[in-house]
């Protein structure tokens, strides 16, 4: 699918440089012989200490990189750390002290100490780390580390597994007339369910601001933008989105939230929905991006819990890879959401750039043109709205179908 597109929003200027794009934050990436060709070792640093927050898996199960992200996410931190190929998780004792050993490698290569170093690791399950080839590769990256747009993008397609395509991003605002800048990158394209899934997202920025302001930002956005979005239903072991604020931008601190931190929080949002936007679009196997929106709910936990029920069915999904106008199962996935409403004044309408239809108004089926729904379900872009009438609020979330491709792509994954 498309790469998709990078929006414009007022007072957000998209710019160029992904991860690099903030003042005093340096990336690089290499083949170092994880993967058999693909790039699967990503190096960033921050020149000074950086203030940093985190949101981790809900999985039960965490991977060793996830554990001590979680015991040192409070720590300034110097540096980030991440392999692909192999997810370190399920490894016992060895997994947990090859994360530690990572950290110390590359802080050791960065003159900094092993606790302000974070970790990542995203692959397959059940596999120890080539520590050999690691230490090897993060001594030599190290000297590579760089603010162009090469080692940006190189440090993009580190991290990447079965992903198509690079997913970056780079945006600046002006806060107490000062530019402060946020970049980000990420990876994932399956096993991507509401609640985080197989999914990692780095993002830097220059601004100065109260750590926990930063970690609020930071959570309230993941749970609009990442944990609204589904592929096939599954949590990863894995997961995580790591913002570092390093304070080069020179705004006054924000430490309340004022204006300027809602500024932040806009900008913040951008760059997560984008990226998680560009997640969807890279589903594994995936021929349709899906925007299931839910209106008129009394609450807006209510739109995302039934909008989140509908996005992750496997039946709605495969209807759309047939480009099928099946609006039961919409109705169906809304039922068992958990969220009580009266569904006969439910209404529900598909659209697309090839035109729109509804099937079903104030709970009475609408008789609709099969051959026209079929030519407005085949574009690449969906969008499904369903409309109660139990309040004022609405949510939005957002997948694609499920294709043999997808059974292919997953059936092969360890080969």
């Amino acid at each position: 699918m498309s790469s998709g597109y990078k929006t414009q929003t007022k007072d957000i200027n998209v710019i160029s440089g992904n991860i690099v794009a903030p003042e005093g934050f340096y990336a690089a990436g290499a083949h170092i012989g994880i993967k058999r060709k693909r790039k699967d070792l990503t190096l960033i640093k921050s020149e000074i200490p950086a203030t940093a927050a985190g949101v981790f898996t809900l999985n039960a199960i965490k991977a060793p990189p996830v554990l001590w992200n979680q015991g040192h996410i409070h720590n300034k931190i110097r540096g980030i750390i991440i392999n692909s190929g192999v997810a370190n998780s399920c490894t016992g004792k060895t997994g947990t002290k090859n994360a530690e050993l990572m950290a110390q490698i590359y802080a050791e290569c960065i003159n900094a100490h092993k606790d302000e170093v974070l970790v990542s690791s995203t692959g397959v399950i059940g596999v120890q780390l080539p520590m050999d080839k690691i230490e090897h590769g993060i001594k030599n990256l190290s000297p590579a580390l760089d603010r162009t747009d090469e080692s940006a993008e190189n440090a993009a397609l580190g991290i990447l597994t079965t992903d198509k395509f690079i997913k970056e991003i780079a945006v600046e605002i002006e806060i107490g007339g000062k530019t402060v800048k946020i970049g980000a990158i990420a990876k994932g394209s399956g096993m991507i369910h509401p609640n985080m899934a197989t999914m990692l997202a780095f993002i830097t920025t220059d601004i100065d601001i109260d750590r926990d302001l930063l970690q609020k930002a930071l959570k309230e956005t993941v749970d609009d933008s990442y944990n609204m979005i589904s592929i096939d239903g599954d949590t990863s072991t894995n997961d995580m989105v790591i913002v570092l604020a390093n304070a080069r931008a020179g705004n006054t601190p924000v430490n309340s939230e004022n204006e300027n931190y809602h500024k932040f929080k806009k900008a913040l949002e951008h760059v997560n929905l984008y990226l998680a936007k560009q997640i969807i679009m890279d589903g594994e196997g995936a021929t349709r991006f899906i925007e299931v929106e839910v209106k008129g709910t009394a609450t807006k936990n209510d739109a995302k819990s039934i909008a989140k029920s509908i996005i992750n069915s496997n039946l709605f999904k495969t209807a759309m890879f047939g480009a099928d106008a099946n609006w039961g199962r919409i109705m169906c996935a809304a039922g068992y959401s958990g969220v009580k409403f009266d569904y006969t004044k439910s209404s529900v309408g598909f659209s697309s750039n090839a035109g729109s239809f509804n099937t079903l108004t104030c709970g009475e089926p609408v008789g609709f043109d099969e051959d026209e729904a079929l030519k407005i379900l085949k574009e690449r872009e969906i969008k499904v709205t369903l409309t109660l009438e139990e309040g004022g609020a609405q949510a939005a979330a957002w997948g694609c179908d499920l294709s043999y491709e997808y059974v292919r792509i997953n059936g092969e994954y360890r080969t």
